[in-house]
């Protein structure tokens, strides 16, 4: 067993408050690694590394900047192996599910090989007599951000990749569950040629959140996890005056059409439901057939498909869907929801509460459920769930299925399956839901797009990656410039005007 370190100007450096979390093999439960958690006086080095970094990265053209999330691009596919090996170790998910949380973040760093052009100003001639003007962007500073355990890669380079193109320097802190491979990250885009100090990890759990919080210097802070925490760290970071962009939970619903192609819905369901043993934001969670003909064939079609599912560790020769949850409290959770929707009166057609995989007893493994006739005042319906549960909840009407889908307090992703154009039209306009897939199970927006959701899924104005991004990691600055010809003119008492 090893110590991971935190990352500190290039460095790899031994935390020093003494505290430490265990970093667990999810699929064996056996703790592989400590991770130090880091006291406030620990980011505040890590601020200050920044700090001296900072300017210096910032005054380097874009055209430069770009050259490194180039580079950093080819290193990225160079160890494409090395680091889905590592991600898959400390979350559980399968290689090809990590390979791909690897390249859905690489695709936010080719976009901001772009930067050149998202960092332009604007600039009008003569908007006045003898008066130019024109508008800068200039980056923040220092700016943070906090991510989950369920995209190790993938968020991470969401947040820092835009911040770094933009010419920020960038803290880190990640999941204390699985804090390996964004360290591999920080040490890529040095080989890539990122000065020292400019991206930092610090890894940490509350005390390091809200040192980030209150420290003066960072002037951003991006977030991904549950509400209850993006609420917080919304509220507290905007009332330190940064600027906050904060997304929280999900529970994300897949209306079925009587037109849909069934065999394309199970496919999809079967997929957003439970790969990644459903430890995604945008997995569907909640599938609403309209129409009893149209539920039974789903169910119909479902079950047996959602009890042929391959369970297992990643490192099993034979194909695997999914692998573990990540800790046995998280296991405890769904196990709770799953028994509290029997207790309410849900039906399980597919009972995954007792799976167990030989020799791996002691792994978080969950098996795949799926309950029918769900009711909208049911715990399963109301709460995120973060497992292999996909909930069947019947609709007599369309109308009803949007009202249920736009009733519910997330409004992170939803889908719609229908051969019907005027209903994919109706949908995608009146929802309330910040993505939505229309014959696509996950709408996760490409990278030259943003990502966000509404309601109580997303805190702050501004979404992930795509033009948001450049717009939250800088400011804009507008110049009006006046050269005079030498005649004195006297004093102007009224408000300038252009005129």
């Amino acid at each position: 067993m090893h110590e991971i370190k935190h990352y500190l100007n290039g460095e790899h450096v031994a935390g020093t408050s003494g505290r430490f979390a265990d970093v667990f093999n999810p699929a064996t439960g056996d703790v592989i690694a400590k991770v130090p958690l880091a006291s406030a006086s620990e980011m505040d080095q890590a601020v200050k590394f920044a700090g001296a970094a900072q300017p210096a990265w910032a005054a380097m053209n874009p055209q430069r900047r770009a050259r490194v999330m180039m580079k950093m691009v080819d290193l990225l596919h160079r160890d494409m192996d090395k680091l889905a090996e590592a991600l898959s170790k400390e979350h559980g998910k399968t290689l090809p599910d990590a390979k791909g949380d690897v390249i859905r973040g690489l695709e936010v760093v080719e976009y901001c090989i772009g930067a050149p052009q998202l960092l332009k100003g604007e600039y009008t001639d003569g908007a006045g007599p003898g008066i130019d003007m024109y508008s800068m962007k200039q980056p923040l500073g220092v700016t943070a951000g906090v991510t989950p355990f369920n995209f190790p890669a993938m968020i991470p380079m969401w947040m820092f990749a835009p911040a770094l193109a933009a010419g920020n320097a960038f803290i880190l802190k990640p999941s204390e569950r699985n804090p390996t491979v964004p360290i591999m990250l920080a040490e890529l885009f040095e080989e890539a040629g990122l000065p020292k100090g400019v991206l930092q990890v610090v890894n940490g759990d509350k005390e390091a959140v809200d040192a980030i919080i209150q420290h003066p210097v960072i002037q951003s802070i991006g977030f991904v996890g549950s509400t209850p925490i993006a609420e917080y760290i919304y509220g507290n970071g905007c009332a330190a005056g940064k600027r906050v962009q904060a997304f929280g939970g999900a529970k994300n619903h897949a209306i079925i059409m009587p037109d849909a192609d069934m065999d394309q819905v199970v496919d999809a369901l079967i997929g957003a439901g439970y790969g990644a043993a459903g430890e995604r934001c945008m997995a569907i969670s909640v599938a609403v057939p309209v129409g009893e003909d149209t539920a039974d064939r789903l169910i119909a079609a479902l079950a047996p498909r959602v009890e042929s599912l391959k369970i297992g560790p990643y490192t099993s020769e034979d194909d695997v869907d999914f692998g573990p949850v990540i800790t046995p409290e998280a296991k405890r959770k769904i196990l709770g929801l799953v028994d509290s929707g029997v207790e309410q009166g849900a039906e399980l057609v597919v009972d995954g509460r007792n799976f167990s995989l030989q020799g791996y007893e002691n792994g978080n493994f969950v098996g795949a459920c799926l309950f029918d006739n769900v009711t909208t005042d049911m715990d399963i319906y109301k709460t995120e769930i973060f497992g292999p549960v996909l909930s069947t909840v019947r609709a007599k009407t369309y109308e009803e299925a949007v009202g249920m889908t736009m009733d519910h307090e997330y409004g992170n992703g939803t889908a719609i399956f229908t051969r019907d154009g005027d209903t994919a039209r109706d949908f995608a306009s009146r929802i309330n839901v910040g993505m939505v897939g229309v014959n696509v199970p996950i709408p996760v927006p490409l990278a030259y797009h943003t990502f966000g959701g509404w309601k109580k899924s997303a805190f702050g104005d501004l979404n992930q990656h795509g033009p948001d991004a450049f717009k939250f990691y800088t400011r804009t600055k507008t110049v009006t410039s006046r050269w005079p010809s030498g005649t004195k003119e006297g004093a102007d008492f009224s408000i300038p005007t252009m005129g």
